[in-house]
């Protein structure tokens, strides 16, 4: 499991026109699953974002969580994560989790973060999405569970 994690000041996704998920400050999650992932892979992820330390204290330092800030998450599938580009010029996506299996544990995924007491918002899996953000940093950290 790979998680691209953005510290945001606020986003959104939309799909055909409609937003399906917005938040102000906290996380833009991009998730990509392949396919030996687990229940337990997608419970230390989310165990570990929940506890991660990217926002300022007082002093300046990466110091608070995102409960502690009162952040929310917006959480979107991204099975390009998951693109392997060393041969040729179109990234080949056979590690990829397909959508029978990773749909279920993306699912399992945002519920472990919401079981953390964070607000959790989403796209639609699997459909095209105009993901927008105002990033804040930026703070950029790729989470992954092997």
């Amino acid at each position: 499991m790979k998680v691209v994690l953005q510290r945001s000041k606020k986003a959104s996704v939309t799909v055909d026109g409609t937003v399906t998920g917005a938040i102000e400050h906290g996380y833009v999650l991009l998730v990509g699953l392949t396919h030996t992932d687990t229940q337990e892979d997608a419970a230390y992820v989310a165990k570990k974002i929940a506890g991660l330390r990217l926002f300022e204290d007082k002093d300046g330092k990466m110091n608070r969580s995102i409960d502690e800030t009162g952040g929310a998450i917006l959480s979107v599938s991204q099975f390009t994560l998951y693109g392997d580009t060393r041969k040729g010029r179109r990234p080949s996506f056979i590690e990829a989790a397909r959508p029978e299996t990773a749909e279920p544990l993306y699912d399992y995924f945002n519920e472990q973060l919401r079981a953390y007491g964070l607000t959790v918002e989403t796209g639609i899996f699997g459909a095209m999405m105009d993901v927008a953000l105002v990033n804040d940093g930026p703070v950029t950290i790729i989470v992954e569970s092997k």
